[in-house]
Formats: structure tokens, sequence, C-alpha cells
């Protein structure tokens, strides 16, 4: 068993979302990630999608989930579970950051744009 001080774990920071991969393959995981992320007000995640599932428990803030097409409001407290190869798009609508975990069934986790151009991550 491994204990991680998360303030420890290396940011990423884009414009417009701060990252942090809780667990991945750099902690022996070779079927899962974790993920923190930071979703500012007004941002959004770009349209992607992973071969894998992916969960993600929104703990503060609240936004719109675009999955396949179709866009569903979320807000604090809430949980959105994404099948595999779903097109998807989280948008923070709020004034506030939103904070999201996500956990994926993959590792390392491969992300693509609707068309399946990989989209390569700074934290990989």
């Amino acid at each position: 068993m491994t204990v991680k001080d998360n303030s420890a774990i290396e940011f990423h920071n884009l414009p417009g979302l701060a990252h942090q991969t809780l667990a991945g393959p750099k902690d022996g995981l070779d079927g899962m990630e974790v993920w923190m992320q930071t979703i500012s007000a007004g941002s959004a995640t770009p349209v992607h999608r992973h071969d894998c599932e992916e969960v993600i428990v929104v703990l503060k803030g609240s936004g719109t989930c675009m999955i396949d097409g179709e866009t569903t409001g979320f807000g604090p407290n809430s949980t959105l579970v994404l099948p595999s190869n779903a097109v998807h798009q989280i948008c923070n609508t709020g004034d506030d950051d939103m904070f999201i975990v996500a956990t994926l069934g993959m590792a390392p986790v491969r992300v693509e744009t609707a068309d399946g151009d990989r989209i390569d991550l700074p934290w990989d």
C-alpha cells in the first residue's frame, strides 16, 4: 500500500485547467489512473474520448457535461459515469473554480479527439 501527500504531487497548469495525477503507472498501476483537476470558471476540457470507462466526481462547482452530443447540467456532489469511447466535454458554467476527481479504467490513459487523433497530455 502507498499513502501519498496530494499536496506534494506535481501540478500541470494549462489554460483554464490544473491537473494532478494522484495515482497511475508511476505508482505501479497498470489498469487505472486517478486524476484531480481544477477547471476555471468559464473554461472547459477539449471535446475528447478515452478507450476506457471514466467516473468523474464533482467535489465543487457546477457545469455541463456533453456526452455523445447530449448536454446535461450538474452541480457539486454529482457523479458523472462515462462509457468507454464516449465523446465528451466538461464545461464549468459557474462563477467559481470546479474541483473534480476522475478515475479512468486504463493506464496510461490515451486521450483522443472525436475523430480519433491522439491528444498528447503534458503529464504523460
